[in-house]
């Protein structure tokens, strides 16, 4: 890898960032740019995958694409040089003395013969056979030389001696893939020395491996694919399955990941309890019909959710205890004099819990355009990762679903989450008599910490008794 001393006159170097808050890897989904392309500043170059959200992640500055140093599908720790810019097109005054020989120079023969203990390395001598494995510069060695680096890397060896010239080739008994499509091959029973590579430089990747599985049937206990490739994300899981296969291993990671880490740390940190109300709906449904219909929420999407969330922050205003968080470090309760929403959004990356800003502030139609970003960015994987930070409390629509009611899991840092059940249509006695009616069961679970059971009670049943009676929103707002 080549250093910033030694191409500070020439080369820039673009690190992995902090995309998120205190995040410390990011996986390389997908590249936008390759060696020999022009970027400017601003221009995005790679989307990532960090344990919030996917980002498109734009460079710095100008210039040449010199190397990517990391291929799709990478997990990246947060400093890490990604990509190497020539910022002097053409070399310039600076390209006097070239980091490495070109690819048209041969390498002198005597150069295979170093003093003992040296090896020859990709510039120059000097490293000992210890040394740190240098990853190979695209474009600036011979294709052999080349190649045979991006063998030692994909196969975590150490490649330090340049092989013979330019004739020299990789031995066909080991073809150029990275381990996990390795695996893939192993578990599926494909000999990589069979399949033809589509992949850059001659690398075999996983559709390769797909390709050459799919005429021949697999093993019945073969499970699938042990890492899930960078477009995987934007489709069913299913999609992947090996017609035959018994079982399917899906590493943790990206969303998934931190979905797991921050439901177990809350389950276990904060004392859930959890509320149940089922209430009559009728006039709320009645009210989302009329506002559908309103031209002042014309090109906003209008739907029960929005009218839940407005009920929510009413009985918040109404019972602002609830709206805080427990600081362990300092055993402080947080009281928060704001409401930033959260809304529970499955998406094909997992479920993401994005926030409005502020929610407290808006109105009504600005409540529902806010509402509507937000499901429409989430369904299109762009939600950014400060659109996820600093929520205060959360609404999940499970009723979108089929189903009933639930028992949600606190959002670390935050006392209270809604969880909205179906409204269908049941018999329900009203004014005296047994009518149909549109019933729906709402479940609020908080933080016993610093919600007790009498505060806990109140919200919900304010919440309730605004959507049984659409008009207290006037009243009470």
């Amino acid at each position: 890898m080549t250093t910033m001393t030694e191409t500070s006159a020439r080369f820039r170097e673009f690190k992995m960032p902090d995309v998120g808050e205190g995040l410390t890897e990011a996986e390389i989904l997908k590249w936008y740019v390759q060696p020999g392309d022009t970027v400017t500043d601003g221009q995005v170059v790679c989307e990532v995958e960090t344990a919030k959200a996917a980002v498109e992640l734009p460079i710095p500055f100008d210039g040449v694409v010199h190397e990517l140093r990391f291929p799709e599908g990478t997990t990246v720790d947060v400093g890490q040089v990604i990509i190497a810019v020539d910022v002097v097109p053409g070399g310039g005054e600076a390209a006097a003395e070239p980091v490495a020989p070109a690819v048209a120079e041969p390498e002198p023969a005597a150069e295979p013969e170093a003093p003992k203990g040296r090896q020859p390395v990709l510039v120059g001598y000097g490293v000992a056979e210890s040394s740190t494995k240098r990853r190979a510069r695209k474009g600036t060695e011979p294709p052999a030389a080349a190649a045979a680096a991006i063998q030692g890397e994909l196969n975590g060896h150490t490649t330090t001696a340049v092989p013979a010239p330019a004739a020299t080739v990789v031995p066909e008994s080991r073809p150029l893939a990275k381990p996990p499509v390795r695996k893939l091959a192993k578990d599926l029973g494909i000999d990589l020395a069979t399949v033809t590579p589509t992949g850059p430089g001659g690398i075999i990747t996983r559709e390769d491996v797909h390709a050459a599985a799919t005429p021949v049937p697999a093993p019945a206990a073969a499970p699938a694919a042990p890492a899930v490739a960078p477009e995987a994300v934007a489709v069913p899981v299913a999609a992947a399955l090996v017609p035959g296969a018994r079982e399917t291993r899906i590493p943790v990671k990206g969303v998934r990941k931190a979905i797991a880490q921050a439901m177990v740390g809350s389950a276990f940190t904060a004392p859930h309890v959890t509320e149940f109300v089922t209430v009559d709906v009728t006039r709320t449904m009645k009210i989302v019909a009329e506002l559908k219909e309103d031209k002042d929420m014309a090109g906003v999407r209008v739907n029960p959710l929005l009218i839940i969330a407005k009920a929510l922050l009413v009985a918040i205003k109404r019972n602002p205890e609830v709206n805080a968080a427990w600081d362990e470090a300092n055993q402080e309760i947080v009281q928060k004099h704001y409401v930033n929403l959260g809304i529970a959004a499955a998406t094909p990356r997992g479920l993401i819990v994005p926030n409005i800003k502020d929610a407290h502030d808006k109105t009504l139609p600005q409540l529902a355009a806010a509402l509507g970003e937000l499901v429409s960015t989430a369904r299109e994987g762009k939600t950014s990762p400060a659109a996820m930070a600093g929520g205060t409390v959360t609404i999940t629509n499970v009723g979108v679903f089929g189903v009933d009611t639930g028992t949600p899991i606190l959002n670390p840092g935050e006392s209270a989450i809604l969880a909205v059940g179906a409204i269908k249509l049941q018999p329900w006695v009203h004014k005296g008599k047994v009518k149909p009616r549109q019933v729906t069961t709402l479940a609020l679970s908080f933080d016993h910490r610093l919600v007790d059971g009498e505060l806990g009670s109140k919200v919900l049943a304010d919440v309730a008794a605004i959507l049984e009676q659409p008009k207290r929103l006037i009243t009470w707002a």
